[in-house]
């Protein structure tokens, strides 16, 4: 089977946002933001370090990641989104795309990633995936989002401390 992990284009942005608003995780808000963002990206971000890869599996898109350096660190990185189409979830897709984003990281010299999700109920398979992939929990901010939504915080140390 032929498995690509490319850079995405300005053409996959629809297909992206509806792959996104078909995993029934993110509320329209985010859909919209997620348009905003592949818009930004093509037009002024890719420039800026920001990266966006499509996951083709046999010519057919099945997933995406899209991570940035974070402003004013040393070298710390944040996954903003990642998603994998809805049938094709549990099947190891978004681990292929989180371990490549993260050596694509590794090759920036990027040391520590971030990944960010919601506290809310239908969002507990997306914190078992993260904790299940070696990242953890390092911050919850309680009613981050709204009341009774906090924001939840991941982190993964991607470069050994020097001796």
């Amino acid at each position: 089977m032929n498995v690509t992990l490319r850079p995405t284009r300005p053409d996959d942005t629809d297909i992206l946002v509806d792959l996104a608003d078909r995993t029934g995780v993110f509320q329209p808000h985010e859909i919209v933001a997620l348009r905003e963002v592949l818009d930004d990206y093509h037009a002024v971000n890719e420039g800026e370090g920001h990266v966006s890869r499509t996951y083709v599996v046999a010519d057919r898109v099945e997933g995406f990641v899209y991570f940035a350096p974070v402003a004013m660190t040393d070298n710390t990185w944040e996954v903003w989104w990642i998603a994998v189409e809805k049938g094709q979830q549990g099947r190891g897709f978004g681990k292929q795309m989180l371990e490549a984003t993260e050596e694509d990281i590794r090759a920036r010299r990027g040391r520590l990633l971030l990944i960010e999700t919601s506290s809310l109920p239908h969002y507990q398979p997306t914190r078992q995936f993260y904790l299940k992939n070696g990242y953890r929990l390092a911050a919850q901010v309680a009613d981050f989002y709204h009341d009774g939504d906090d924001k939840v915080i991941f982190s993964k140390k991607l470069t050994s401390a020097p001796a």
